[in-house]
């Protein structure tokens, strides 16, 4: 089952998630094959990061609720708000 996690940054959070991005990127590691698809949601001016986007791939919501609590960006606290959904990938799914 799929999960869709959309974090949008808090203001000034600018300088805890560049601190927070080698973390960030050895969760990643930790969970490739886990996080199919993920990046930053970019501002009006396509450079400023102001937010996640993932696609987590779990048995169970209280799977992927547990797998992203140890996400680095949001153990800092950079997000000001972060939606998780359950999510059916219909144009080219992974295999």
């Amino acid at each position: 089952m799929h999960f869709v996690v959309w974090c949008i940054d808090r203001p000034g959070a600018a300088d805890v998630r560049q601190a927070a991005r080698p973390a960030h990127r050895d969760w990643l590691d930790k969970y490739k094959g886990t996080v199919k698809l993920g990046g930053p949601l970019l501002g009006l001016d396509n450079v400023t990061s102001i937010g996640s986007i993932m696609i987590v791939d779990a048995p169970d919501e209280a799977t992927a609720k547990k797998i992203y609590a140890e996400e680095p960006y949001a153990v800092a606290g950079v997000f000001q708000s972060v939606t998780m959904l359950p999510f059916r990938w219909v144009v080219d799914p992974p295999k």
